[in-house]
């Protein structure tokens, strides 16, 4: 009899442990992991626990734009966004994410808060300022702030770009201009004519963006 009620309980069991483990599971083919929980064990190893990235290798996604997260997620999942970090790291992390979890991963790294960077001397910054209000006239380059706000706080697909880290931006500015690993967006037109100087100019300034 003792050994029937073990076997009567052991699915119980088996089913209390498996919730148990989705409370610190990695499994993104499970979509009853919490986002939070995806985000604290996957994908926080690259862009931090609260979304303030160390590498210069990761973006930051604290306080990004939930749709442009959404949007870029699944572009990863679809293949449809092929830059060489974009399918190196992230083709495989979205294979399995439904729309759910993508919508709660963006959820969760949008709520999140944005650290500042270490101050760069305002004298480097100017020009960088000048690219992202005033763009640059003479080139028929649109200032940064028309899509991406007056604070590079973001606006709806277009992503926040203050504190961004520099070369991660400079980066991306050469995947628009260079390939198509990027598809579907104006920034392709935008940058056709930048130099690589302009490029760091307005990366320094998005990066030392100050948070208010």
């Amino acid at each position: 009899m003792k050994s029937l009620s073990w076997l009567a309980l052991l699915p119980i069991l088996v089913a209390l442990g498996g919730c148990a483990n989705t409370q610190r599971s990695r499994d993104l083919a499970n979509p009853n992991v919490p986002p939070d929980v995806t985000a604290a064990q996957v994908c926080s190893n690259c862009h931090g626990i609260d979304g303030n990235s160390v590498s210069p290798n990761f973006p930051r996604l604290a306080g990004q734009m939930p749709d442009y997260l959404v949007e870029q997620l699944e572009n990863f999942r679809s293949h449809h966004r092929s830059d060489p970090a974009g399918y190196e790291y992230m083709w495989g992390i979205s294979r399995y994410l439904t729309d759910e979890q993508i919508k709660g991963l963006a959820e969760y790294f949008s709520r999140q808060t944005p650290k500042p960077n270490p101050p760069i001397d305002s004298a480097q910054l100017v020009a960088g300022k000048t690219i992202f209000e005033n763009g640059i006239p003479d080139k028929e380059t649109a200032p940064c702030m028309a899509c991406h706000g007056p604070k590079a706080q973001g606006i709806a697909t277009f992503p926040r770009l203050a504190n961004q880290h520099m070369d991660y931006v400079i980066k991306q500015l050469h995947v628009f201009q260079e390939t198509e690993g990027r598809p579907g967006t104006p920034m392709k037109q935008i940058t056709h004519f930048l130099t690589d100087e302009e490029m760091h100019q307005v990366a320094r300034y998005l990066q030392s963006f100050p948070i208010e």
